[in-house]
């Protein structure tokens, strides 16, 4: 696959992509022999990717908590993330496991928290963050014990289902309940971000109840993975193109082609009522992204940020008290 660490060096060819500058760096990761490598993609500062030198699935659990602390024990100064282990909401190769780290600060390590809470006989702190997913932050010194934390606090949500908020552990036997997991070392503390998810589809939303919603598919349909959990958005490579159509069409009056214009009709208008102008249209189009990509994450949200969903959240939280003083 396109992960595997025989791609080192590859010049590509035979329908794989170059990766003639691709280096690899052996490292232990929980026992395992994993690869340190530099993303060919380079979405943001030092972007790395840690392939497991064993192509096998993608899985989230307590060894894979292990892994990323261990990490963040070799390379402090970097955060490490796991896209989900499910479809839908497990980005783009489920098939080799691998996590993306790198030197760089998202929107969602700066999010505040709306409700801190204890767990008695542990010292690590918990907060619910405001943030359009529905995230978790856990910190403590002691890393085994965060571990064990995150090991539970996966298995609880795995099956955890709450039918008012269309939350379904299960359906038909097949499992929708997962964790997107981030690490980092933070103010002499190893913090750990849990993002949790859930795959469910509907016949109203056949892609995921939880996953950008059709109102939003002409800038994204894709999956949202780990680096868009964590706030910054990454846009297929047709709007590009689409969007200079865009700006010829508004400013210049130049035609579109129809199943562009179809595409983004809506967007179209709403540009329409800002009173675009040549010097303004570019910032326009960017704000209006920003929106919508904040609107696509709230869609991934599993309690929403309003009183019902907070409300949602802080009743799974009190089972995991509940379950942790027993």
């Amino acid at each position: 696959c396109n992960l595997c660490k025989e791609n080192e060096g590859y010049l590509g060819g035979n329908g794989k992509p170059n990766r003639g500058n691709i280096r690899l760096i052996a490292l232990n990761l929980a026992g395992e022999k994993f690869y340190f490598q530099y993303s060919p993609y380079a979405y943001y500062n030092e972007h790395a990717i840690i392939l497991n030198d064993e192509h096998k699935p993608m899985v989230i659990d307590r060894k894979a908590f292990e892994k990323l602390l261990d990490f963040i024990d070799f390379m402090p100064h970097y955060f490490i993330g796991s896209n989900a282990d499910l479809p839908i909401v497990g980005g783009s190769i489920l098939s080799h496991e691998h996590f993306q780290g790198g030197r760089y600060r998202f929107a969602m390590n700066d999010a505040k928290s709306i409700f801190d809470f204890e767990i008695k006989g542990y010292d690590a702190k918990f907060e619910l963050l405001h943030w359009p997913l529905s995230v978790i932050r856990v910190k403590s010194k002691n890393k085994e014990e965060l571990i064990d934390i995150a090991d539970f606090i996966l298995k609880e949500w795995i099956n955890y289902s709450d039918p008012e908020l269309n939350i379904y552990a299960y359906t038909d036997g097949v499992r929708h309940n997962t964790i997107t997991p981030i690490a980092l070392f933070e103010n002499g503390e190893y913090v750990l971000n849990l993002v949790l998810r859930n795959n469910l589809t509907t016949k109203q939303y056949p892609l995921g109840l939880f996953h950008p919603h059709p109102e939003y598919h002409n800038i994204k349909r894709e999956n949202i993975g780990l680096i868009e959990v964590m706030g910054l958005a990454i846009l297929p490579q047709r709007l590009k193109k689409e969007f200079e159509s865009i700006r010829d069409y508004v400013i210049d009056n130049k035609p579109m082609d129809p199943e562009t214009y179809q595409l983004h009709k809506d967007f179209i208008s709403k540009i329409l009522m800002k009173n675009p102008t040549k010097s303004n249209i570019n910032d326009i189009i960017y704000h209006m992204v920003g929106e919508m990509f904040e609107k696509i994450l709230e869609n991934c949200g599993v309690f929403k940020q309003n009183e019902e969903g907070i409300e949602g959240f802080k009743k799974f939280v009190s089972i995991l008290k509940v379950k942790y003083d027993k």
